[in-house]
């Protein structure tokens, strides 16, 4: 910031009585030694002011000549001004023959904020500022910041420079409790099979489910399952497991491609007290043989034609592992009682464990409890204000967590859920004559795949005649222009809704709304994320654990009822991710058990709260990453690349794609073991056989060597500019 030095030393003979103005600005520069006493740190702050007033005649101009700042660059943008000339009692003396009378002044600077203080009986503080870069809130809070401030100072000045408060008690009470006011009584006790065989006495004859028999997903018969066929299918399956030692705790894979047998699975699973593992079919048999032994997994449910792609098959030497084939199996688990079963689950028991990328160079399950579960499928439900009639297109993958956002909110709630056949090419005017034929009422999309919907719709000029009332986009910040673009295509107001959640918090954390209309949108320069679910808390918190101003950027810590419950056999990594809540003391919903809520998980994400209090996403604090929706650890990829023969050192990074704009590519910086650089197929081979599709970079550049920081690390943000072999 620029300080002002009055250019009126107090050696200069007669400088008292001299007339004119010799101020000047000089450019300071303050760091911030957190574990400094107070005093300590003013008195070095002090001595250098005082060293600096060897230049208070220097110009502006020549000291920006001598710094390492650009010339067209400002040297600061703010300014502070420390008013300590007399005239208050100069003009109560009046002393000689001088009168000085009917005083004004017009205080005008060039810079965007300038802080004023001065002497006297107390010290003033008053901000100017110009009103296109800052609004009055944002001023009068920074205004308390500094009042907060000066008074920790003089409260304990041998205490350390991070220990002073910044927050006001109003802005304290704003942030931790005003803005998380998110107690919901919803019943403590259920689980989410329980809750959908409540719905199923409702509504027995009620379609269920809806698959397509064809791929094409237009004409034909389709297969559909009312309320009653599926539960009763669900008790079949979960006693069939019952007898096989599946109960609390026990994990059981599901390895099945979307159709009824997968939602069949799934409540079956829980319904039998066990917890489900979803393995993805098209995953590379070296990942899914990783995750099922890290799961020590002792039942997998799969498909018959699936089974040779599977590291382990029925004649495997893993002898302990039972695999169910849920068509050729069908005819045996057909003979067990269809009534519901009796689990003995608890709440705080497993429902789900869903594995994530590890920066490690291997995945890492999350796991999940019931709690968490049957809280966040009633919040959705009621977010949606889902109930008989409504049918929601199942599109996310069961091996992503965001997929039990469309299972379970549905059923629980007498609506419908529509299973695309796996077949089908879900692009432009096939997938828009698919939810207008199925008469789709809610879509739950990827921020990118609905990008690139918006685009395609966009070009075809097709009319969109979907009877939605909600479309709810995740996994990336949906751009403005694509929701201006959809507000255009459907031609009429409906519920947009941007969710947030990383899988460790029980998938969808934070919400923003608006209606898609020209009205809403038009204000909106980026679209927020919104504020907690139901019985969730959110935290934006600096490094040391205390909450951040409104504005001002900090990691998002979240708390409350939807907090998993570990890593499974990661017990550091959880120590590290899982912390005490520093806030417990704050209110839950009513009837909610002692220890819900006492830890918090730290995502690693970049907010800020707004000053209407919803939270904008500005980024991560790390290298993982959110590809076509896909959350990707840049280190696991670059583990494997690294481990090619052929490869010295490997980074990895996600950047702007050049044949879409707005969209992001995985690019892979490689730096060759000798003369001879390995072949693109030879590096892709490599990482198939180990990592999903979507982990594997798209673009290579061979480089002689990394750029580096002066402490040795790689300068990723120098990577992009370099020259190299693509």
């Amino acid at each position: 910031f620029g300080a002002t030095v009055s250019g009126r030393p107090a050696d200069l003979p007669g400088v008292d009585t001299m007339v004119g103005l010799f101020i000047n600005t000089l450019p300071m520069r303050v760091q911030v030694k957190s574990e400094v006493s107070v005093v300590n740190w003013l008195q070095d702050l002090q001595a250098r002011l005082v060293e600096m007033r060897q230049y208070e005649y220097s110009p502006l101009i020549q000291i920006q000549e001598w710094s390492e700042v650009p010339r067209g660059l400002p040297l600061f943008e703010s300014i502070l001004i420390f008013e300590n000339y007399p005239v208050d009692a100069s003009l109560q003396e009046q002393k000689g023959s001088l009168r000085v009378e009917n005083v004004r002044s017009i205080e005008q600077t060039n810079y965007p904020l300038t802080v004023v203080s001065g002497s006297g009986e107390t010290l003033p503080l008053k901000i100017a500022y110009d009103g296109r870069r800052f609004d009055a809130d944002t001023i009068q809070r920074t205004l308390g910041h500094l009042g907060t401030l000066l008074e920790g100072m003089v409260a304990d000045p041998e205490g350390p420079v991070a220990a002073l408060p910044l927050l006001t008690e109003a802005e304290r009470q704003q942030l931790l409790v005003e803005w998380n006011v998110t107690a919901t009584a919803y019943p403590q006790d259920l689980t989410v099979q329980q809750l959908f065989e409540t719905q199923v006495e409702r509504t027995p004859n009620t379609v269920a489910v809806i698959f397509p028999s064809t791929a094409s997903g237009c004409g034909g018969e389709e297969e559909q399952l009312t309320y009653w066929n599926l539960n009763r299918r669900a008790n079949q399956l979960a006693r069939y497991l019952r007898k096989r030692g599946v109960g609390p705790e026990t994990l059981v894979g599901i390895c099945v491609e979307r159709s009824p047998e997968m939602v069949v699975a799934l409540l079956g699973v829980l319904k039998a007290g066990g917890a489900y593992v979803p393995l993805d079919p098209n995953y590379p048999a070296e990942r899914l043989a990783f995750m099922l032994e890290d799961a020590n997994v002792p039942i997998l449910l799969t498909q018959s034609h699936l089974q040779d792609q599977l590291p382990l098959s029925r004649n495997s030497h893993h002898a302990s592992r039972h695999f169910i084939s849920l068509d050729t199996d069908w005819e045996f688990i057909a003979q067990e009682p269809d009534s519901n079963p009796v689990s003995n689950v608890t709440p705080e028991n497993l429902a789900y464990v869903i594995y994530t990328s590890g920066s490690t160079g291997k995945p890492k399950g999350v796991t999940v409890p019931h709690r968490a579960l049957a809280n966040h499928a009633l919040a959705m439900a009621e977010v949606f204000g889902l109930g008989p009639g409504d049918r929601l297109l199942q599109f996310i993958s069961l091996n992503f967590d965001a997929s039990a956002e469309e299972f379970f909110p549905t059923l629980l709630s007498g609506a419908t859920l529509v299973l695309p056949h796996p077949g089908m090419a879900l692009t432009g005017a096939n997938f828009l004559r698919l939810c207008e034929q199925q008469e789709i009422t809610i879509l739950h999309l990827p921020a990118s795949f609905w990008h690139q919907w918006v685009d395609e719709l966009m070009t075809s000029d097709l009319p969109v005649r979907v009877p939605l009332k909600i479309l709810l986009v995740g996994g990336e910040s949906p751009a403005v222009d694509r929701l201006a673009a959809w507000s255009h295509l459907v031609g009429r107001p409906i519920r947009f809704l941007n969710a947030y959640g990383p899988t460790e918090a029980t998938i969808t954390t934070t919400f923003y709304e608006t209606m898609c209309d020209e009205e809403s949108i038009s204000g909106l320069s980026r679209i927020p994320i919104g504020r907690p679910i139901a019985n969730v808390q959110v935290y934006l918190l600096d490094d040391q654990q205390r909450p951040v101003p409104a504005g001002v950027p900090g990691e998002l810590y979240i708390g409350g009822v939807g907090v998993a419950r570990s890593y499974l056999n990661r017990p550091e990594l959880t120590a590290d991710k899982f912390t005490p809540n520093p806030f417990i003391f704050l209110p839950l919903a009513e009837g909610t058990e002692e220890g819900i809520g006492a830890r918090l998980y730290r995502t690693g994400d970049l907010a800020r709260y707004l000053p209407d209090g919803n939270i904008e996403f500005l980024g991560r604090a790390d290298y993982q990453v959110k590809v076509r929706g896909f959350r990707i650890e840049l280190e696991e990829i670059e583990a494997i690349l690294s481990q090619h023969p052929a490869v010295e050192q490997a980074v990895v990074l996600a950047q702007d794609a050049e044949r879409e704009p707005g969209e992001k590519q995985l690019v892979a910086y490689v730096v060759p073991e000798g003369e001879t650089a390995p072949g693109i197929g030879e590096l892709q081979g490599c990482l198939k056989e180990k990592l999903p599709a979507y982990m594997v970079p798209s673009t290579y550049v061979v480089l002689e060597a990394l750029p580096l920081l002066p402490n040795g690390k790689v300068d990723r943000w120098a990577l992009s500019a370099l020259e190299g072999a693509r």
